[in-house]
């Protein structure tokens, strides 16, 4: 019997991908913006909206459901300290893609993951202050 998998499968098995969707999002937490492939920024986008969903709540269930996705620490901390903070106004969308083009090496289309409220346009990451 198929199961319907949500999201790209990424050529992973499902555990593979769980972890390569924790490394992308603690990476995007902790750096405010990353370069990676098409699908692979598109999967994260759905994997990292309800986690920014949850910290905006910021309760300890919150807390504890963000952990099962991402288990560090230090990184949940910055995603409920300064991210939920900075998107707190938001009603979603809180991430955006821009496509880049093409990598040399075998032509993957690559694209620029980021957090909409916490990166500048001139590149420079501040948490903004506009309400």
């Amino acid at each position: 019997m198929r199961h319907r998998v949500k999201g790209k499968k990424l050529g992973r098995v499902p555990a593979h991908r769980r972890a390569t969707l924790a490394n992308l999002a603690s990476n995007l937490i902790l750096h405010k913006k990353i370069k990676t492939t098409d699908a692979k920024a598109k999967a994260l986008r759905m994997f990292i909206e309800p986690l920014v969903t949850f910290a905006k709540r910021g309760d300890v269930h919150a807390r504890r459901q963000v952990i099962k996705k991402i288990p560090r620490k230090n990184i949940v901390n910055i995603l409920f300290d300064q991210i939920a903070s900075a998107c707190a106004d938001r009603n979603g969308g809180d991430t955006r893609i821009t496509k880049l083009g093409f990598r040399d090496n075998d032509r993957a289309s690559v694209s620029q993951i980021e957090f909409i409220d916490l990166v500048k346009e001139n590149g420079t990451e501040e948490v903004s202050s506009q309400k």
